[in-house]
């Protein structure tokens, strides 16, 4: 009925140990286009839906802790439906994501909860391949919420290819989901790295610098432009090093180490409040939160926690040739 499921996450993969990356669904992307075979997904007694009311996701409230899986008369119980997508399956059963609308007055029953996927991730209130699926439904939703309409034409568009497309019959354009991809990047000169903080970063928190890919770059023109612009230093060699799909609303991480060929700090752009070199033992302070200033770093749901701890293990790749 299905294809084969993609293989386990190899223990040596990066990027699994990152929030939102772990997805052993099997897409069928193959079948999308199979308008009957859908619907007896649909009709089959072991479908579920992931469902989120606009951004948040809704979930089932239990003794032994949430439970987002739905079926589809539960979704529909919910609120109406404005999208359903196929995701993949799970195992052997046909996973979904359902779009409701929820009445701004009506509250929520005693055994629902409509969660901050941020909270779900960073508290671990459901397991690590399940909040992988929940940033899927999350990110596609939320393409189909902002792609109503025909951007070559503005006609209404209608969804298509078990909600992995959406078409305009007035022009005939087709529109597909679109990830957006960012660098974050870790810059570092010896033992010391750099780091920065936006004014909208919790108090005395530091991260990697990061900012989104323009038309035409390649991952390493991003990393270097977006440094010189943030900090006012060059890079030379960049190294990939792990990436993250981060709904929010639809971006792919994309991690790397960087190497500083300046120190002096001259930006160029207000993006960020604040940046300083680090040492390697302030790092790991601010890993282990016992840092003397009370200094901390991204949680381990964020890349930017995964590149810091493979620098302070002294396990990026120039330190190992």
């Amino acid at each position: 009925m299905h294809g084969s499921a993609p293989p386990p996450p190899d223990p040596a993969d990066r990027s699994a140990a990152a929030g939102f990356s772990v997805n052993s669904l099997d897409r069928m992307s193959i079948r999308r286009h199979d308008a009957e075979f859908l619907r007896s997904l649909q009709d089959s007694a072991t479908a579920r839906t992931l469902v989120l009311a606009g951004e948040m996701p809704v979930v089932k409230r239990g003794e032994s802790g949430f439970d987002p899986f739905f079926t589809l008369s539960e979704a529909a119980a919910l609120g109406a439906i404005r999208e359903t997508a196929f995701l993949g399956f799970d195992k052997q059963s046909a996973l979904f994501a359902s779009l409701i609308e929820r009445e701004e007055d009506l509250p929520a029953a005693t055994d629902i909860a409509f969660l901050d996927i941020r909270l779900i991730a960073t508290q671990g209130l459901l397991p690590a391949d399940v909040v992988g699926p929940l940033g899927e439904a999350k990110s596609l939703l939320s393409w189909h919420a902002r792609h109503r309409f025909c951007s070559n034409c503005g006609a209404p568009t209608h969804p298509r290819a078990g909600g992995w497309r959406r078409g305009c019959e007035s022009c005939g354009a087709q529109h597909f989901p679109r990830t957006d991809p960012a660098v974050i990047m870790l810059v570092v000169d010896g033992d010391d790295c750099l780091l920065g903080r936006q004014a909208n970063f919790a108090p005395k928190m530091y991260s990697c610098l990061a900012g989104f890919m323009e038309t035409g770059e390649t991952i390493e023109h991003a990393v270097r432009r977006e440094v010189a612009e943030e900090a006012g230093i060059s890079v030379g060699r960049v190294d990939y090093l792990a990436s993250q799909p981060w709904p929010f609303p639809s971006s792919l991480m994309i991690g790397c180490v960087a190497q500083a060929l300046s120190r002096d700090l001259s930006p160029t752009d207000q993006e960020l409040e604040h940046a300083r070199w680090f040492s390697r033992d302030e790092v790991r302070q601010m890993l282990n939160d016992s840092h003397p200033d009370g200094l901390t770093c991204p949680s381990k749901v964020a890349i930017a926690n995964l590149l810091l701890t493979a620098w302070v293990a002294e396990d990026v790749f120039w330190n190992a040739r």
